[in-house]
């Protein structure tokens, strides 16, 4: 058994300012077909636009609210949404709100960082 509490797990600070802590993913357990972290994006930031070849990802938002685009299309989102992002298709989330926007990634195969493809 893996038990990774997010109090404990690695924090992976990113370009647009996100913190990232991975949970279960290749870097704490063996998995290969799902994969899941937290992210939690400051107010006022936005994930910066890219793409995964073979990845599949939902967003789950856990607090705050958002801009979110997929595949060029935008919608407003917030707590209790969940976001569906199909493999290959560009997405980014900015945060809207005054507060952190905190969120569940949930990929499928296991995120990797070969996959990640960023854009403009």
């Amino acid at each position: 058994m893996i038990v990774v509490n997010r109090e404990r797990a690695a924090v992976i600070r990113t370009p647009h300012g996100s913190e990232i802590r991975p949970l279960v993913d290749r870097t704490t357990s063996e998995i290969e077909l799902c994969s899941l972290a937290e992210e939690v994006l400051p107010a006022g930031a936005a994930v910066g636009r890219h793409h995964h070849l073979e990845t599949e990802e939902v967003y789950y938002l856990l607090e705050g609210r958002g801009r979110m685009t997929v595949a060029g299309e935008t919608r407003e989102v917030a707590s209790g949404d969940a976001i569906f992002i199909p493999r290959g298709t560009t997405h980014t989330l900015e945060n809207t709100g005054d507060a952190p926007l905190r969120l569940l990634l949930v990929c499928g195969p296991a995120y990797s960082r070969e996959d990640h493809r960023m854009e403009g």
